[in-house]
């Protein structure tokens, strides 16, 4: 198997957990409110299928996909990602099936791109495979939203390497984004994963994050605030970085409050 076929499979993968979690709910359910500001279980949803619609055409379509661009993040780049979310609102079957059909189309697109292809998306451009890496990262950062919502625990799988890694390697946009000079030392992480340790990074790396690969893969994803989490951060680089790392593209995450409570 290739490397993007293992990714899309582990997208289809990621994306059916979340599915089995929402596809059973009852139709009121789906207002009730999430972590994300704002956000119903519908927009989680809703974003997910937007932004899939997004990277379909960034795969197989790009002239549309800067024509949106340019109709909305250019124009509003302050509030075009809630923009798109609410145009792909709708009743709850219907938002479904759209989120089904489109991820589906997104994989065929993904799929069918040529293996040395560029991908453009919001302020950088991406291979096949890592788009592929940031799908899964973002439905499951969406997915713990919502089973924070309906009160399930998520137990870690060895798809969270694929977050890891993609936070790991988002190190130096995590500071340029937050308006920071780059870090010029490379930071060592070793990640207690499902079923062994994830290591990134030169071994002799005098700045290091060591801890569990969920407690990670949540901070990168702003899905929790660093003081609930047993990430442990030596070196002054290594410490600044896990204050405002952040796995995805756009501009600085708001993150999350502190709660008290260790996931």
């Amino acid at each position: 198997m290739s490397i993007l076929a293992g990714l899309l499979v582990d997208l289809a993968d990621e994306s059916a957990d979340l599915d089995a979690r929402v596809g059973p709910l009852p139709e009121a359910h789906w207002t009730r409110l999430t972590p994300a500001d704002g956000w119903t279980i519908a927009h989680q949803i809703a974003h997910l299928a937007w932004t899939d619609h997004m990277a379909k055409l960034a795969a197989a379509d790009r002239d549309a996909f800067w024509a949106v661009l340019n109709n909305t993040a250019f124009q509003d780049p302050e509030h075009f990602v809630d923009r798109g979310t609410e145009s792909f609102l709708a009743p709850p079957a219907e938002l479904l099936d759209r989120w089904r059909t489109g991820r589906a189309a997104l994989a065929d697109a993904l799929a069918a791109a040529p293996p040395t292809a560029k991908l453009p998306w919001y302020g950088t451009s991406m291979s096949r495979a890592s788009m592929a890496t940031a799908r899964i990262m973002e439905t499951w950062a969406h997915g713990q939203d919502v089973a924070d919502t309906l009160g399930h625990r998520r137990p870690p799988t060895e798809r969270l390497r694929h977050i890891a890694y993609l936070g790991f390697r988002t190190l130096e946009h995590s500071f340029r984004v937050h308006g920071r000079e780059a870090p010029a030392v490379p930071v060592r992480v070793e990640l207690v994963g499902p079923s062994g340790v994830w290591e990134f990074g030169p071994p002799e790396a005098t700045d290091r994050v060591v801890g569990p690969a969920l407690d990670f893969c949540l901070l990168v994803t702003q899905r929790r605030h660093r003081a609930d989490l047993a990430l442990v951060a030596t070196g002054p680089v290594a410490d600044e970085w896990l204050d405002i790392a952040q796995a995805f593209a756009g501009p600085p995450g708001t993150g999350r409050e502190p709660t008290g409570a260790r996931s």
